[in-house]
This record gives C-alpha cells, structure tokens and sequence, in this order.
C-alpha cells in the first residue's frame, strides 16, 4: 500500500531523475551549461587581477622598449622564438638558483603579448639581458653551435642582411600606445631615425639585452 508520502517522494525522485537524464543525453544542453560554468570559474579568477596594482603597475625601472628593442622583439615574435624559450622564471630554489630572481607580472605589463609559458627547449631568457656580449649573441645568432656544439637550434644568418623596416615603426608604436603603452608622440616620431640602417640582429640583440635588468 502506497501512502501519500511515498507518491510525493517517489515524483519527486523521477522528476529530479528526468531533469539530470535531460541535461546528460542533450548535448547541446550540456555544452552551454558547461560554457557557462567555465565563464563564471574564469571571471571570478581573472576580473580581480585587473585591479591588483601588482599586475597592473610597472615595478620601478621598467620602461617602454626602444623603437630598436621594440623592431627586436617583433623579430622575436615572427621567428617563433617562444615556441623553445620560455621568458617565466617559477618561484622555486631551482629556478632562481639557475636563471635569478623569478618573474613578477610588473615586468610585463607594457608588453603585448607577454612571453611567460613553460615551453624550454632552450633556456629560459628572462634574465638574459647583460649576461653576455653583443658580440656573443651574434655569434649565437648566426650559428649557435660555434658557442654551444650541442645546441640544437636554428641559425639565422639572414636577421644579419635584413634591415629593420623604420617606416613602420611610428605605427607599431601608435598601437602599442592605444593598449596602455606610453610612448610619447617624440618617441614616435623619432623612430624612424633610431632604427634606420639597422640590421634585424642588431634590434633582436637589442631586445635580448634589454630583457629582466629591472630585478637583476
């Protein structure tokens, strides 16, 4: 015998059962609950980092690049160097002991795209900058296994007969200005000049000298 306290329990069992069967063989439904899972979980996390002045703020020293630093790491971008050197050094003994003090995002913050990953076929590059000569990076840049017989990475002896495109300079820069970056309309218009008759080595070395002075 059934009382009316079973019925109500045993309903409310199917309807509930009914519901979590619905949202399991719907697929389309599934998806847009989990999308909207996945966006709440990554707004909670990420809309507070926009108002923390540690990822916000440059940390004291740090500067826009050069209009030369800047055709460099725009080498550095186009030739896929952060697909084997990460530019993160991790909060732990081994890695600063190696590499120095581990990356802040107050570094970061005037560059666009940043370059942090875990990606290292080859070392890690933040701290780079000033650990050896100009003339060391264009000898690596050239043919790294004159320096590194092991090494396994590329030559780039075309960067040496490439000019930096300077027309293009002033445009780079404007952009980099409308997302945060404070260039000065005299940096701007003065970079073409900086840059004229510069080889695309020297910027890239340029950039890689300029990388993780700040908090050496």
């Amino acid at each position: 015998m059934t009382t009316p306290n079973d019925s109500s329990a045993a309903g409310s069992g199917s309807s509930t059962g009914f519901s979590h069967e619905k949202i399991e063989t719907n697929n389309f439904l599934m998806i847009v609950l989990i999308l909207i899972v996945v966006a709440i979980g990554g707004a909670v996390e990420i809309v507070p980092l926009f108002f923390q002045k540690s990822t916000t703020e440059p940390i004291a020293g740090i500067k826009p690049y050069s209009a030369l630093q800047l055709a460099g790491r725009d080498v550095y971008l186009r030739e896929g160097c952060y697909g084997c050197h990460s530019q993160m050094i991790r909060p732990f003994r081994s890695e600063t002991l190696r590499y120095g003090h581990y990356s802040v995002a107050g570094e970061f913050v005037y560059d666009h795209p940043f370059q942090w990953g875990s990606k290292r076929t080859g070392p890690d590059l933040h701290r780079v900058g000033g650990r050896y000569s100009d003339e060391w990076h264009r000898i690596h840049l050239n043919n790294p296994r004159d320096l590194v017989p092991e090494s396994n990475m590329p030559a780039y002896p075309w960067l040496d007969k490439t000019l930096v495109d300077a027309q293009a300079m002033p445009a780079r820069m404007r952009a980099l200005r409308r997302v945060g970056v404070p260039y000065s309309d005299e940096e701007i218009a003065a970079a073409p000049k900086q840059v004229e008759g510069k080889t695309e080595m020297e910027a890239t070395i340029a950039y890689l000298q300029s990388l993780g002075l700040a908090l050496k």
